[in-house]
């Protein structure tokens, strides 16, 4: 894996994140460094998301990568804000290659045989696994471990503490992404205390569920 997802790997938890005002960045960027978790996947579900990943790039602190990418236009534009990793819900030829002209990690979504391969022709060999629970959850990764031994898997969708150690126990599985521990409603508030108490706790959850 590259130095990113060696990152990814070392947390185990990506939070995934919707920013609807740019000028929460760096509220946000302080609670995740406080509570011992500097990674965000900023999803681009809102026109704040390029400013927002720009921020956070510019706090020099946070390991920041764009989701929710289906275009190259927006991997242009999220490498431009300074992301780090580019992540797609599913896997796009057009979408993977212009990482690879960014030299940026691309993680593609995929959940079936095929879309693995897909990645895998695509030179991709860490795919998101979206949406996790609606597409059979840990049991699924783990069958398609078995044909697919060298992928890692980047479970996101449904997560969340009550099955958390479901997927944190699986070989295949990198990380993790989840939303529980930042959401939208104190993101949008600014609340430092409140996200970074949620991430802590998040944090620690994790810590006890590593095989």
């Amino acid at each position: 894996m590259s130095a990113v997802l060696d990152r990814l790997a070392a947390h185990r938890l990506v939070p995934v994140v919707v920013v609807d005002d740019a000028a929460h960045a760096h509220a946000l960027g302080a609670a995740l460094v406080a509570g011992g978790l500097p990674v965000a996947e900023v999803t681009f579900r809102t026109t704040a998301a390029a400013d927002a990943i720009r921020v956070l790039r510019d706090r020099g602190d946070v390991l920041v990568g764009a989701g929710t990418v289906v275009t190259p236009a927006q991997v242009d534009a999220a490498v431009a804000a300074g992301a780090s990793y580019v992540v797609s819900p599913g896997t796009s030829r057009a979408v993977v290659e212009r990482c690879a002209e960014h030299d940026v990690v691309a993680l593609p979504g995929a959940v079936t045989a095929t879309e693995v391969q897909a990645a895998l022709e695509l030179g991709v060999t860490t795919v998101k696994f979206f949406p996790a629970a609606a597409s059979g959850g840990a049991a699924a990764i783990a069958a398609l471990a078995a044909p697919f031994a060298d992928v890692r898997f980047v479970p996101t969708g449904g997560v969340g503490p009550g099955n958390l150690g479901e997927y944190l126990a699986l070989p295949s599985v990198a990380a993790v992404g989840g939303s529980w521990m930042v959401p939208r409603d104190l993101v949008g508030t600014g609340d430092v205390d409140g996200l970074r108490a949620l991430v802590a706790d998040a944090v620690a959850l994790a810590t006890t569920l590593r095989p």
